[in-house]
């Protein structure tokens, strides 16, 4: 360590030639929120400083813009559908240096076991991704997962180096309540001063203060810009969030001034591999930022150094002296087209295409074969009896994953709903242990028509969730994903069946992401062709419709919940 803490400095005095230098730089300094000028001059994996400096490798960066390298402050890696490695190979070339990892969704499938998978996968690849330990696995104790946290298992493995903090704290009624697991959940994460994410859909006033002062420190689920400035206010960092399913940036931009930018973040949150193939990672984030009148500037701060200040990255962030060499080079900052990738002084990506190994490699078997049905499933389980003619309907939002809760009139047939105009039969079934709950329930604005959808990623338990108004299709389905180990499936009437494999614990793929790629829009065309809007990801929004921590009306393997209320209620809607 002392020897190159020596080289550093004599590098940074210039005794010693740099390992390299971008020459002729124009880059973003957070710290004063501007553009300046100089040769970034790299010793090893750091920055010894900008001015003029002299290398062994110089590469000319006239008319190109130096950013540090962007961090994803909070993502689900399993959301892409790919492994790390995968996942890697496509955010690293769009300028993404580190992210902010919370493996809630394959913890919940198979306990902290997941969570390390996922931590030993990302070694292989030049991405830091900082593993969050999930604090609510399941998200709330009214659904059936596949593994449970408890307290004491968060006590266990909270001071281990291989988890960064605490994951969203989904449960915000057991904080509000002062629940005694709760509680020591939270006071273990103080005894090792772990950072722990928020996840406080419009809480504010009292309830606002009782969360924070559980030790949470930000949110990203703010769906208006005065929910976002109030939290700001009471000292949380506040995610703007981009991704393929939530997008509360353009709703939450308005609360950003050139007084308060240094309490936001930027996240994608979800964000799928076609997504990240044909649209970017952080850099659609930063152009989506500055076209909803961010500050350019304001933007790149808070896509790196907040990110790195709020959860205690040292020595990253930022293009100063001592601090890792990550950089993006990008044309301009408005349409952040990125050139290159720089991680640790090396160059990384360029031309958006890796240069570095993203085959998973080496997948264990524990994330194999997660799909238990209890038998196979029949067209008779799908029939939703319902007495009345009127019953409780989630209402599905474009772009966001808060649902509405209605009453609507209901066509019914012997005493069944009948799938009929815009509402669809809902499904999700329990399929980690064997238990045989199917949840039902009528959803509104879907579109799709004539067959079943399936999929055994539901947040946040990823039981297997079916839509559609065909019984026999809503079997088909459900039974494929059974056979396949988990993945997506479609069903048409006629007994076609589409499936698309997630072989590692039903959520994510260990196929190359071209491949997975073609097959997942190929099976999104046929469903969008059969009806479902198009402000809908064919497949990921069905896969918020169980989330029962995020409102208002949802399904769970245990039955219809509302969100508000924070119980379970009756379909049937009569008297």
């Amino acid at each position: 360590m002392e020897k190159s803490l020596k080289n550093l400095i004599d590098t940074a005095i210039c005794r010693n030639e740099c390992d390299l230098v971008l020459k002729n730089a124009q880059y973003v300094d957070v710290f004063s929120g501007c553009i300046k000028r100089g040769d970034i001059g790299v010793c090893a994996n750091r920055i010894a400083g900008v001015g003029n400096y002299r290398g062994k490798e110089e590469r000319d960066m006239s008319n190109l813009i130096i950013c540090p390298g962007f961090i994803d402050a909070h993502v689900h890696i399993e959301s892409s559908q790919l492994s790390v490695e995968e996942f890697a190979g496509l955010a690293v070339p769009r300028g993404t240096t580190c992210v902010i990892a919370d493996p809630h969704e394959i913890t919940n499938v198979c306990g902290v076991r997941g969570a390390q998978y996922i931590a030993d996968a990302a070694k292989r690849v030049p991405l830091d991704v900082k593993v969050m330990l999930p604090s609510c696995v399941p998200a709330t104790p009214f659904e059936t997962s596949g593994a449970t946290l408890g307290a004491g298992d968060i006590k266990e493995n909270i001071g281990r180096g291989g988890f960064f903090g605490l994951g969203e704290f989904m449960n915000f009624p057991a904080v509000l309540s002062a629940d005694k697991e709760a509680l020591e959940k939270l006071e273990s994460a103080q005894k090792y001063d772990k950072v722990c994410d928020g996840h406080a859909p419009g809480l504010s006033g009292e309830a606002l203060n009782a969360y924070i002062c559980g030790g949470i420190s930000t949110d990203h689920e703010c769906e208006s810009a005065e929910e976002a400035a109030e939290k700001v206010s009471k000292g949380m960092y506040v995610h703007l969030r981009y991704g393929s399913s939530a997008r509360n940036l353009l709703s939450v931009s308005a609360a950003v001034t050139s007084r308060n930018y240094g309490r936001f973040l930027l996240c994608t949150d979800d964000c799928h591999a076609v997504h990240l193939k044909e649209r970017g990672h952080m850099d659609e984030v930063l152009r989506v930022a500055v076209k909803a009148g961010i500050d350019p500037i304001a933007a790149v701060t808070m896509a790196t150094i907040n990110a790195a200040q709020c959860y205690g990255l040292k020595g990253r962030g930022a293009i100063a002296p001592g601090f890792i060499a990550d950089f993006v080079v990008v044309d301009n900052l408005r349409d952040f087209n990125v050139q290159c990738t720089y991680k640790g002084g090396k160059i990384v990506a360029k031309d958006n295409a890796p240069l570095f190994d993203c085959s998973a490699r080496e997948v264990p078997a524990f994330v194999k074969n997660t799909v238990f049905l209890t038998r196979p499933l029949t067209p008779s389980d799908f029939r939703i009896p319902l007495k009345g003619g009127r019953a409780r309907v989630i209402g599905i939002r474009e772009g966001s994953i808060v649902t509405d809760a209605a009453v609507e009139s209901v066509r019914t047939s012997g005493g069944f709903v009948v799938a009929d105009g815009d509402i669809s039969k809902l499904f999700v079934i329990e399929r980690h242990k064997g238990t045989g709950n199917i949840g039902k329930a009528l959803i509104k604005g879907y579109g799709f028509k004539g067959g079943a959808l399936a999929v055994t990623v539901s947040h946040d338990s990823h039981n297997l969730i079916a839509l559609g108004d065909d019984d026999e299709c809503l079997a088909l389905a459900s039974n494929e994903l059974a056979k396949t180990g988990g993945g997506m499936a479609l069903a048409q009437k006629g007994g076609k069946v589409y499936s698309v494999p997630l072989d590692i614990c039903g959520i994510m793929s260990s196929a190359p992401a071209a491949e997975h790629i073609e097959k997942s829009e190929r099976i999104r065309a046929l469903a969008y062709s059969m009806g479902v809007k198009e402000g809908l990801d064919a497949f990921l929004s069905l896969a918020f419709l169980s989330l029962a921590v995020i409102p208002h009306l949802k399904l769970l393997d245990t039955g219809l919940f509302d969100v508000d209320k924070f119980c379970f209620v009756p379909l049937e809607a009569d008297g």
